[in-house]
């Protein structure tokens, strides 16, 4: 791809992210949308292929329905309230389509059905930024809306999410189609406490993206996107692979790891909001999601091939690891320890 296509794709995918994140009149966070929309979709085709050129398609056409449908709910609720301000979001068909709209851009249940194929059709980069960042600005709007939202669709559709993310992700051979369903899981945990702690889905989905980041980075330092090719991948980077191994189980949210804390957080908060029943079922569901987990790590560190394989063994690859998987590993790993201090920021 050319390098200055490249830099304007990037910079538009900040500045519509930014213009999002900042806006408070419901058609400056439409166009921010748009904008990030726009600046992925090269990002997504780059590799021209027949897979990409289709999750392109497919991501673009998800994405125009579901801004229409922002747009149709903002519109609809300045007819009947006057009000054009995020927080003004107070009509109940208006809120409504706003819950479907923002499902369709995040990939929740039932909306969900786009997300593994165009994480699939992507490189490995693009499927990072489509997992953490172009989840960001929907999240920015959940968080604002929060106090409008039906607290028994959000729920339903919470643990519909947890449950689907966990059972199709059991299947699957393709470790870009595992964290599209790990996303989808993770996605349920943020909805289900957003009308109760909307701090707490912010800081749930900090660390979801910090520990998606140094899988995908991992993932494209060793060049492996299946799980066939992820057995041979610890002869060449056995130090890399371990901490890949301690990533993924972070991800399933095992103590005394980091993930563990939003987790931890979250079950605690809907026991205070009488919903121990919600949180029993979304905590029971969350074994599913650790099953594939477990045999990511499984696959990445204590499995052999099952024939000898025909390349020479190599013990270090030739590129250094670079920082960013450093940092990010290291964080993804180590923060629980410092969970007072994180508590203090919501």
């Amino acid at each position: 791809m050319n390098p200055h296509a490249k830099l304007v794709a990037s910079l538009s995918l900040l500045l519509g992210t930014t213009i999002t994140i900042s806006s408070n009149h419901w058609m400056m966070a439409w166009t921010g949308l748009e904008i990030n929309t726009l600046a992925i979709i090269p990002l997504i085709s780059k590799s021209h292929h027949p897979r990409a050129i289709e999750a392109t398609i497919k991501y673009f056409l998800v994405q125009a329905a579901a801004s229409t449908l922002v747009l149709f709910a903002s519109m609809n609720n300045a007819w009947y309230t006057g009000q054009w301000d995020l927080t003004q979001l107070t009509h109940p068909t208006s809120c409504l389509l706003l819950t479907a709209a923002i499902g369709m851009k995040l990939g929740l249940v039932p909306f969900h059905f786009w997300f593994p194929e165009v994480l699939q059709g992507s490189s490995l980069t693009t499927a990072l930024l489509l997992s953490t960042m172009m989840k960001f600005p929907p999240i920015t709007i959940l968080f604002m809306t929060s106090h409008s939202l039906n607290p028994t669709l959000m729920t339903t559709m919470a643990i519909a999410s947890a449950a689907l993310g966990g059972w199709m992700g059991l299947n699957q051979t393709q470790i870009r189609k595992i964290l599209a369903f790990s996303s989808i899981a993770h996605l349920g945990w943020m909805t289900i406490i957003i009308i109760y702690s909307p701090k707490l889905t912010l800081l749930t989905f900090y660390l979801y993206s910090l520990t998606t980041t140094a899988v995908f980075l991992t993932l494209n330092t060793i060049k492996t996107v299946k799980l066939s090719t992820m057995m041979t991948s610890w002869t060449k980077t056995p130090m890399l692979n371990a901490t890949l191994m301690l990533t993924l189980l972070s991800l399933a949210g095992l103590p005394p790891l980091t993930g563990f804390l939003p987790k931890w957080l979250i079950i605690q908060e809907l026991t205070k909001q009488e919903m121990t029943t919600a949180a029993t079922i979304i905590a029971m569901l969350s074994l599913l999601g650790l099953f594939f987990y477990l045999r990511l790590a499984y696959y990445s560190t204590i499995t052999l091939p099952p024939n000898s394989t025909n390349h020479m063994k190599q013990w270090h690859i030739n590129k250094p690891t670079g920082s960013p998987i450093a940092i990010t590993t290291s964080l993804s790993i180590l923060l629980l320890p410092l969970s007072p201090m994180i508590l203090t920021t919501i």
